[in-house]
């Protein structure tokens, strides 16, 4: 195989993206030679739109059995991810998941499980933001021990502003039969599977959720949760879709430093000259007060400051051209598939702690929480 032939599950908003980037030749390596979408509108503007060699299917079943392409990128509503990520595996297509992976861990295990059977396929997921630059240096950062050990992670992303008429937009949007939650499952699973690509995955989840808060919609669009570390760390994680002046800054605190990430663009590096352990030890209160104001000769700390502004677009042809890449010459995949479980398991973990009422533990208990999710299904249906 020379070139990829890419088949489209799902032409909305971000298919449209991907047919795009396929079509003026974004991705080295492939084409675009089918999509399908189940919306006749949709289809019409695959027609208007697209190459007149692209094929149009209205059934994912009937461009999967088509024999015209290699490889699927799947960006549907999210309980059908997993379910048509397993029928393309089972028919020896590589498979790219749009985020999230599903909506509930028990559906992605079934989906990791299949892909496990077939090895040499490729199984990506489309988690963009692990291709921003910014995030990629900050990585590398931890992982040389800059900061040190792990103490505190604190991230508040509230710029996730959607007013009503967003939600309005579709039937399936902001609702738990047809989405399977609102900010944790649509705008946050790019911060959750930061939050452990980073940091790894917390031991534990309390959260606090408002539902509808400040919009009509039956699902989450405020969250308030803390977590721990298995080195004893601590975390918060603060979102929110109705907030018109919303904030974006990720700290991570270590024993000998901390990196701030503002609006996910500027990034300070302030290591400590010696660890915090040890000026602990050897100061006493008058010391640290004026090693604190300056008033020493000696630094308390040394800074550094970059920025790499964000490239929405270019992100995602990086995860496609890193997937084109792993299925022509075997590459290693930047966001395997199999990973995508666990940004979902962190905000199962949330929804669950809040419906309990308590402190749940991770691994998250996967029937328990599909089985409240029904709950929440039936009830919004019977409002309806």
């Amino acid at each position: 195989m020379n070139k990829v032939r890419f088949g489209m599950i799902g032409v909305g908003n971000m298919g449209t993206s991907h047919c795009g980037w396929l079509v003026n030749n974004r991705i080295q390596g492939a084409c675009l030679s089918a999509v399908c979408d189940i919306d006749e509108g949709r289809r019409n503007w695959a027609k208007e739109n697209l190459p007149a060699d692209v094929k149009i299917y209205d059934n994912y079943l009937d461009l999967l059995d088509s024999g015209e392409v290699d490889a699927v990128v799947i960006a549907v509503p999210h309980y059908l991810h997993p379910e048509m990520a397993i029928a393309a595996l089972e028919r020896d297509l590589h498979v790219m998941v749009e985020k999230p992976a599903g909506v509930y861990v028990n559906q992605i295990k079934e989906m990791n499980a299949a892909a496990a059977k077939k090895p040499q396929l490729v199984f990506g997921m489309m988690f963009n933001q692990r291709m921003n630059p910014l995030y990629q240096k900050v990585k590398a950062i931890l992982e040389e021990g800059t900061i040190g050990d792990i103490r505190r992670v604190s991230w508040m992303i509230t710029s996730w502003w959607r007013t009503q008429k967003y939600y309005d937009s579709s039937a399936w949007r902001a609702t738990w039969a047809g989405e399977g939650g609102g900010v944790l499952v649509n705008q946050a699973p790019h911060q959750l599977d930061l939050l452990q690509w980073l940091c790894g995955m917390p031991v534990n989840m309390q959260a606090h959720l408002k539902y509808g808060s400040h919009r009509d919609i039956t699902v989450e669009d405020d969250v308030t949760a803390y977590f721990e570390y298995a080195n004893g760390a601590s975390g918060t994680f603060i979102t929110c879709t109705h907030d018109a002046l919303g904030t974006d800054r990720l700290e991570i605190h270590g024993d000998n430093g901390k990196i701030i990430i503002t609006d996910s663009k500027t990034v300070t590096v302030k290591k400590l000259n010696k660890p915090e352990e040890v000026l602990n030890r050897e100061l006493d209160f008058r010391q640290m007060l004026a090693l604190v104001k300056g008033q020493t000769g000696e630094k308390l700390y040394t800074e550094e400051s970059f920025e790499c502004p964000e490239n929405w677009d270019q992100q995602h042809i990086d995860v496609l051209i890193n997937f084109t890449g792993a299925i022509l010459h075997g590459e290693e995949l930047i966001a395997p598939g199999a990973e995508g479980v666990k940004a979902v398991e962190i905000a199962n973990a949330m929804f669950l702690s809040d419906w309990l009422g308590r402190t749940v533990e991770m691994p998250v208990d996967g029937d328990l929480f599909y089985e409240k999710l029904q709950e929440r299904v039936k009830k919004e249906q019977g409002e309806h």
